[in-house]
């Protein structure tokens, strides 16, 4: 009798677990995500928030499948977002300044900031200890494309630096991809690299990192999302949950160290070791790179607009109520 009693109970236990194991997988697969392309200007380490979002499984818990495509220069950024190729691009908000003095009628809004400085860092053939802007007197720098994010802030560094622009080489002819592989080469005395690319040369022996162009640059909203006008209209509730995805990312890397960071993302870098992964979330959290969460400030927007003016890729300001349409609020 005591043993049918507790061969009952078992056979009780096991429909019970059977049964929840069901009621998992049913919920599992009934809650379908919604699948977001996101085209991204570059896969850097500069971006934490964003892959720690994505492998902390702050988008899923937002009901979003977010596909990250590699998408080089800001302007194919924009060009793929504008096309409908990508419903949400990821670049520099001096492009969504561009696609609109253009006089595109559906034109691109930020919605939401990551970064708020330059992530490039200089880059020498030679050692130097103690780097300043005016080592950069007479030199060439590779610095990216005229009138991108890159060129911008290395241009307003120098003017920072109370140094005139002529007074350094700057070599605008070589697309940013390209900028390592042209360093290798032979070209330049400096050049401005993102993460991990910056490091890599500096392992493999071809320069030093000397300085960080954000830090001395000043702050911008450099890096942010957009999307169409029309589509931010008609899919507000995919906007707001992309918003606070990105949102926990950010609270994310600013409450833990640089080890803890570096874990949580290096799946998204396979061909970087964790160690150097390690270093360069450091470098980047020495440098206060990130916002503090993905509002964007009027104030920033103007000092980007500034640093555009300056360098005359625009004549004017762009109204910001236009631009800037933040799902964040403070």
């Amino acid at each position: 009798m005591k043993k049918r009693i507790i061969i009952f109970f078992i056979i009780i236990v096991l429909i019970l677990a059977l049964g929840f194991i069901g009621f998992k997988t049913f919920y599992k697969e009934d809650k379908k995500l919604e699948k977001i392309k996101v085209a991204e200007v570059t896969h850097s380490i500069f971006y934490a928030p964003l892959y720690a979002a994505i492998e902390n499984g702050y988008f899923e818990e937002e009901g979003l499948d977010v596909e990250l495509i590699l998408t080089q220069g800001a302007d194919k950024v924009s060009a793929a977002v504008l096309s409908g190729d990508v419903q949400i691009g990821f670049c520099g908000p001096e492009s969504s300044i561009y696609v609109y003095n253009g006089g595109e009628k559906d034109y691109i809004q930020t919605f939401a900031g990551l970064t708020k400085r330059d992530g490039q860092f200089i880059v020498s053939r030679e050692k130097i200890t103690d780097f300043k802007m005016t080592d950069l007197i007479g030199k060439e720098v590779l610095v990216g494309r005229t009138g991108g994010m890159p060129a911008l802030n290395f241009e307003n560094a120098v003017k920072n630096s109370d140094i005139a622009k002529n007074d350094i080489n700057m070599n605008y002819s070589i697309e940013f991809a390209a900028l390592s592989g042209s360093f290798i080469g032979g070209e330049g005395d400096f050049v401005n690299l993102f993460e991990p690319n910056a490091t890599k040369l500096e392992k493999e022996g071809y320069g030093y990192v000397v300085g960080s162009v954000g830090m001395l640059a000043g702050e911008v909203p450099y890096t942010a999302f957009n999307a169409k006008k029309s589509y931010i209209k008609e899919n507000k509730h995919i906007i707001e949950k992309f918003t606070k995805a990105i949102n926990k990312g950010i609270t994310f890397v600013k409450d833990n160290n640089e080890k803890k960071i570096a874990n949580a993302i290096v799946k998204q870098f396979p061909d970087e070791a964790l160690n150097d992964v390690v270093t360069i979330v450091k470098r980047y959290k020495d440098s206060d790179s990130w916002l503090d969460n993905p509002y964007i400030s009027e104030e920033s927007f103007q000092n980007l607009e500034d640093i555009m003016i300056n360098a005359k890729q625009i004549d004017e300001y762009v109204p910001y109520d236009k631009l800037i349409n933040n799902f964040y609020h403070e």
